[in-house]
């Protein structure tokens, strides 16, 4: 129930969309429920059971208040009319009654239809930005350990499915629940020892459907993982399929594929078949009661046993008849809903988690970069038994350049993760112009730097918003920042040049020209800090030149953090530090290091240059 209530706050305010579908359903089903108890005036005048005795009762009281129920205005207007008109006239005004009746029905059941339709959608768009916003918000650490079709499957299936439940769920409790009610009311009205006699069968289904959704829950989430599996399948399969074709591995892929789609058909077979026992179930239940009642009052009734008219046990049998369905439509609502309560339950996990970075309550907002970044005794570990940094400590001043080296695996990313903030530091401080990274806004902090990686991050969207990405630049700005970056030629050969789509992560262009765009945009954004993570190491002699070229544009008179695989590449950088096993062991320019015997620059050159 909480999770319900939780998914239904998404659609505030809440109140303004679930009372109009509240009343509406209420006024159809008391109408629904109207048009049957019509049933035994009608009856009563075609079987020619009208007393004339009590239709004399009914005129003789005062015309009933505006306040009154239908009952007391229909069977006082009924007298007159059959007073006036007799029979015939009587059946007329039933039969235009019942009409009306029917018609005012279906009126409130669209307009409650119409207000559940807009309540979903609303909720449902609250619910998929909510999913969305929170994971724009997270750390980059929980992207490392969730797969992304997890993420795609939750904020797309998952919301979907939480649609289906709870549109089910909300007739289930409003519309039928009225309904039920509103049958049961008008079978006591006629006879009481029947429909005492009839309940019964109510807390024994009840006792069997929740059987059921017990077992039908464990089914449920069993299945929304299987999906969320398979959408991440999908996701890897499709994003690497040059990968899979390289190495022939399709036959490798499809089997991966079976094995989880097959786990998916099971567990929704298995959920599918308890779910369409609970209807079959109800509905037999509901016809064995109204045989037995059938049996049971009309035995009474043909012995003279019984206060019930035959007009009233036929209506009596007509309204219970239809008390089977809106039981087995509750049944079926509540059983059906745990799929959607398991995706819920999954959306609402993604919702409630919290970053692990994020700003402090009174978090520094930062002005320009004035003086240095300052690594103090950083130590970092992803495993509580794993560390990665130990104990590292450098200044990197405004305008000057640092390059980090050393072999994969040594720790060279995770500092320059840190600087913007992507971690924080297990032990230690980082601090820029002497404040902690920890005590500034991320966006601020962010905002003062640009991050040119080793693969192109682009967007399959056109090459000039590529290069705006999430800043308001003109036309003359974009194009001046390709120049610099060394990718204006190629953009404009391009068949619609800078509107040209560059495909699923910018698929057709080179290498070279992605890392370009890449540029161009870090130029654009004009940050006074530079992160470079191996920005040229995955490209041929040609594009290198002219990406470090482009590179060497943007550094001017910033401050940079390079990671190198190329020593050549950072030869000039003010300081070089030398990364291994997560601790800096060299530190100095490029000549110095080189006549460091036995240094571990020395020989990351020496092998470099064979």
């Amino acid at each position: 129930m909480q999770t319900y209530y939780r998914l239904l706050s998404f659609a505030r305010p809440l109140g303004r969309f679930l009372t109009p579908f509240v009343l509406t359903s209420l006024v159809a089903s008391v109408f629904g429920v109207l048009n049957f108890t019509l049933l035994i005036p009608l009856l009563s005048i075609l079987f020619d059971k009208v007393d004339p005795a009590q239709m004399q009762r009914f005129l003789s009281q005062p015309a009933p208040a505006l306040s009154a129920g239908p009952v007391e205005f229909f069977r006082y207007y009924f007298a007159q009319v059959f007073q006036q008109y007799g029979k015939a006239g009587a059946l007329q005004f039933v039969c235009v009654v019942i009409v009306l009746s029917v018609l005012l029905s279906n009126v409130f059941k669209y307009l409650s239809v119409r207000q559940l339709e807009s309540f979903k959608a609303r909720m449902v768009a609250s619910l998929r930005e909510a999913v969305f916003t929170k994971a724009l918000n997270l750390h980059l650490g929980f992207f490392s350990n969730e797969r992304k079709g997890n993420l795609i499957s939750r904020t797309t299936t998952d919301v979907q499915e939480v649609e289906n439940s709870i549109a089910n769920t909300l007739s289930a409790a409003s519309k039928e629940v009225f309904l039920l009610i509103g049958y049961i009311i008008a079978l006591l009205s006629i006879s009481v020892k029947l429909t005492l006699f009839a309940i019964v069968v109510i807390p024994i289904s009840g006792l069997f459907i929740a059987t059921l959704v017990r077992r039908m829950k464990r089914d449920a989430q069993d299945g929304q993982q299987r999906l969320s599996s398979l959408v991440s399948l999908l996701d890897e399969t499709f994003g690497g399929m040059r990968v899979v074709k390289g190495f022939v591995a399709e036959g490798f892929m499809l089997e991966k594929f079976r094995v989880e789609n097959e786990g998916y058909r099971r567990a929704i077979r298995s959920l599918a078949n308890r779910r369409e026992l609970a209807s079959p179930f109800s509905e037999v239940m509901g016809v064995a009661v109204v045989a037995g009642i059938l049996f049971y009052g009309g035995s009474l009734v043909l012995s003279g046993q019984s206060d019930l008219t035959a007009a009233e046990f036929i209506a009596y049998i007509a309204i219970f008849s239809q008390v089977t369905r809106p039981a087995k439509d509750i049944s079926n609502a509540f059983s059906g809903s745990q799929r959607g309560l398991a995706s819920g339950q999954r959306v609402l996990e993604l919702i409630d988690t919290e970053p692990l970075v994020r700003d402090k309550p009174n978090a520094v907002t930062l002005g320009g970069f004035q003086d240095r970044i300052s690594v103090r005794n950083v130590s970092f570990f992803y495993q509580a038994d794993t560390p990665v940094l130990r104990n590292l400590s450098f200044d990197l001043k405004k305008g000057k350049t640092i390059a980090l080296v050393g072999a994969s695996g040594g720790g060279k990313s995770t500092i320059a993760d840190l600087i913007p903030r992507f971690y924080d530091p297990t032990a230690g401080e980082i601090l820029i112009d002497g404040v902690d990274l920890r005590d500034c806004t991320l966006a601020s902090l962010r905002g003062q730097m640009g991050i040119v990686t080793q693969e192109s991050i682009l967007f399959n969207d056109t090459i000039f918003n590529n290069i705006a990405f999430g800043t308001p630049a003109s036309e003359a700005d974009v194009i001046e920042a390709a120049r610099i970056a060394n990718a204006h030629d190629f953009i404009m050969a391009q068949p619609q040049g800078y509107q040209t789509v560059i495909g699923d992560r910018g698929g057709k262009l080179s290498g070279g020209q992605r890392q370009r765009i890449s540029i161009a945009r870090a130029i654009l954004k004009n940050p006074p800090i530079l992160i470079l993570d191996e920005a040229t190491s995955a490209l041929d002699t040609e594009s290198e030149k002219l990406v470090q070229e482009a590179l060497t544009r943007l550094m001017a008179n910033r401050t940079t953090l390079v990671i190198a695989h190329r020593l050549s590449t950072i030869q000039h950088a003010d300081e070089i530090l030398v990364v291994n096993q997560g601790r800096i062991v060299e530190r100095g320019r490029h000549n110095e290091l080189l006549l460091l015997d036995e240094g571990f620059y020395r020989k990351l050159s020496t092998m470099q240059s064979v």
